[in-house]
């Protein structure tokens, strides 16, 4: 069994060491296998391009090989001289991987370059970790590719903006799309979105582990049922597929 936390943050805008020691707290309090970190952890959102700049790091400055697994969101600064909202993987041995959102929201494009590569899926310890980035969720393309590819466990930095008012008993429609991703193909999804508003804009804080059934749970989980694409002993997601029809 895996222990995965989905750790949700208050990320300080513009303010590169309070958020090192935000975050190196967290890991230093969560008792898990694998630790999943909101999108832009280390700079906060609502940056603008020169805000982003001065805060943006390498990877190899994030620091979080201190145990588990750590998947976070962070302002890069590329070795191009380009900002990326990026995530990466690092475990004991240093940064394994890192991933640059592809489909930029909203005002992103004004301070961030689109990444240009498909997201990784990661050999770890624990499984096979594949990465998306809030908004690709929206884009079921890509949390196929990276369980056509093997992933065990797909997770997702976020920073999903409160853009409209969730029905009472409702699940937040942002949940709901990563659930169906998960349920589709039978993958695990790690989502860490953030709290705090930040300059006017609030959040669905929507934080949550979905197994690979599509339900939200809890504590550990076991990552290789992920590998079990039936449904029925007769239906299999992957196997019952009909690309040359799509």
């Amino acid at each position: 069994m895996t222990r995965i936390a989905c750790v949700q943050l208050a990320p300080i805008l513009g303010e590169l060491a309070a958020n090192r020691a935000l975050i190196a707290d967290a890991l230093a309090s969560a008792d898990a296998d694998i630790v999943v970190l909101p999108e832009l952890a280390t700079s906060g959102y609502m940056l603008s391009a020169d805000e982003a700049a001065a805060v943006a790091v390498a990877p190899s400055e994030l620091g979080w090989d201190v145990g588990p697994v750590v998947i976070g969101g962070f302002c890069e600064r590329g070795d191009d001289g380009r900002l990326y909202n990026s995530a990466a993987v690092v475990d004991p041995h240093g940064v394994q991987a890192v991933y640059r959102k592809t489909h930029l929201w909203d005002r992103e494009p004004a301070v961030f370059t689109a990444g240009s590569e498909p997201p990784p899926v990661v050999e770890t310890a624990h499984g096979r970790i594949g990465v998306l980035i809030c908004y690709d969720l929206e884009f079921p393309e890509m949390p196929r590719r990276l369980a056509l590819r093997g992933a065990d466990l797909i997770a997702c930095p976020v920073n999903w903006p409160l853009i409209e008012r969730v029905p009472a008993g409702e699940r937040p429609s942002e949940q709901i799309t990563a659930m169906a991703a998960a349920r589709a193909n039978r993958v695990f999804v790690a989502v860490a979105d953030r709290c705090g508003p930040e300059r006017g804009v609030d959040w669905v804080g929507g934080t949550c582990l979905i197994d690979e059934r599509g339900w939200v749970v809890s504590g550990e989980v076991d990552l290789p049922r992920a590998r079990d694409k039936k449904l029925t002993p007769r239906s299999d997601v992957f196997a019952d597929r009909r690309p040359e029809l799509y």
